[in-house]
């Protein structure tokens, strides 16, 4: 072991070392997925893959536990890929490069992707163990839960046969959670033609950078920045005073991910460059204020530009810049039945400039409820539809309903009690779970979600917290120790 050299459970950060060391890009799983069933052949455990890609390993009852029903042990195997933008990275083919700082894991520049190898991890050291109390257990590796769970959408019945599920794929270490928010992403395209820009025209880049970002569903309550919307009220601002010209506006990157940074270039009469310097300054200055607890790093930067030819159309420019102001982001629902608990919310994720002159503007609605999901999604399609955009739905993905009786959960709440000295907090989560899929094809589950604490999620701030993971680790072994033999 390198890293992680002297961290308990030391089969468990042995695997997950290993696991950073395998591309597993969302939609690109081939790698880690070819690795699993490789592990599986080396230790003669039983594995199967499905045509999605899913990974099921199977290990049998420990001697004394063959009575015990099945427990199925699930995590997902892609991570999502987001970097600083000075950083040189291919999570393609590059491995993570994890750190120890203090008492937390961190990566250099990227997401670390303990969002879940640590799950993984955790599963695959339960396999290999051969000192561990267990009855059977599935150990379900799906994929691609960051970009639209279609590992899990893509299940077939039977492929599991286990009744009890243990989704490893929690960011709080004590917390138990028993339900999940459905969701649905929005997409939208919107055609633009390339026009002269007029002589005289001072080219400059404008930059927003330096915001925490986060999970769109975990922290989208906390109020941080988000770099599209503030850099869109920038050039709205600016295109009022001095009609600049957009020659291509970039922000964000994943849809479940709150956009970090975000970027335009521009063309501006070369007699207001200073003036746009001072405007600059004075917005800067005003939002800066504004997010000084949330995201006091944010920053705006000026740079000039090689003088441009072409820009986007000026209605099409308009009918952006209105569109983007208008598109709701954040919160717009909370709970009635749960203190403290987002139901609705609605992320502006990205902004790209795509070949054939088409701006594709990407966004994700969250609701633990799925008429209110549908109806902040028509929000969003109302705002660009009524700015001359083409706007299409993703298929979506159901809710996890909590079940507060559930078996499993009373053993798991029992196990923490006994053997922490302190009650685990029962919760749901605004975040998707695959839970509520899983539900769809096997609707006798009972289940819950658990995991050590991880922060900054999706981010390259992504870091997790070394105590937490051991906890997570004896829990999980105490409930496998404790699920009481078939009735």
């Amino acid at each position: 072991m390198g890293v992680f050299k002297g961290l308990q459970p030391e089969a468990l950060w042995e695997y997950f070392e290993e696991i950073c060391r395998i591309p597993r890009p969302s939609q690109k799983e081939e790698k880690i997925g070819a690795w699993l069933m490789e592990f599986a052949r080396q230790h003669q455990l039983e594995a199967r893959q499905d045509k999605v890609g899913n990974v099921l390993i199977c290990k049998e009852a420990t001697p004394g536990k063959e009575d015990v029903p099945v427990v199925v042990l699930q995590s997902h195997m892609d991570m999502v890929c987001e970097k600083n933008a000075e950083v040189k990275h291919d999570f393609e083919r590059d491995a993570i490069q994890p750190y120890v700082d203090g008492e937390w894991v961190k990566a250099r520049g990227t997401t670390l992707g303990a969002d879940d190898g640590i799950g993984m991890a955790a599963a695959l050291a339960i396999l290999t163990s051969e000192d561990i109390q267990h009855g059977p257990v599935e150990c379900l590796f799906t994929v691609n839960e960051e970009m639209g769970l279609t590992g899990a959408s893509g299940l077939e019945p039977g492929f599991f046969t286990g009744k009890i599920l243990l989704n490893l794929d929690s960011e709080d270490e004590g917390e138990m959670f028993i339900g999940c928010a459905g969701g649905i992403d929005t997409v939208v395209r919107l055609p633009y033609e390339e026009t002269a820009v007029q002589p005289h025209q001072f080219a400059v880049r404008v930059q927003v950078k330096g915001l925490q970002g986060g999970h769109s569903g975990d922290d989208i309550h906390k109020g941080r920045g988000n770099a599209i919307k503030i850099l869109n009220r920038f050039l709205w601002d600016l295109k009022e005073r001095y009609g600049i010209r957009i020659v291509s506006f970039e922000g964000g990157n994943l849809r479940n991910a709150i956009a970090r940074e975000a970027h335009a270039i521009i063309a501006i009469p070369e007699d207001n460059k200073h003036d746009l310097r001072a405007d600059l300054n004075i917005f800067a200055a005003e939002v800066q204020a504004e997010y000084a607890v949330v995201d006091p790093t944010l920053q705006l930067v000026l740079e000039s530009e090689n003088a441009c030819a072409k820009a986007i159309d000026k209605d099409t420019t308009k009918r952006l810049l209105q569109s983007l102001y208008a598109c709701p982001h954040g919160v717009y629902a909370m709970s009635q039945d749960i203190p403290g608990l987002v139901e609705t919310s609605t992320n502006l994720a990205s902004v790209k400039m795509k070949p054939d002159n088409v701006i594709r503007i990407e966004t994700s609605q969250r609701s633990s409820t799925a008429s209110s999901k549908q109806d902040i999604a028509n929000m969003v399609r109302t705002v660009f539809d009524m700015g001359g955009a083409k706007v299409s739905f993703g298929d979506g993905y159901p809710g996890w309903k909590p079940n507060p009786h559930s078996e499993i959960l009373e053993i798991a709440v029992e196990s923490y009690k006994r053997l922490f000295g302190v009650d685990a907090k029962v919760k749901a989560i605004h975040a998707g779970l695959e839970c509520g899929l899983f539900l769809d094809k096997y609707p006798s589950l009972d289940m819950i979600s658990f995991g050590p604490t991880l922060q900054g999620v999706h981010s390259p701030d992504e870091r997790m917290l070394i105590p937490t993971v051991d906890k997570f680790w004896k829990h999980l072994l105490d409930i496998l120790a404790n699920v009481p033999v078939k009735k």
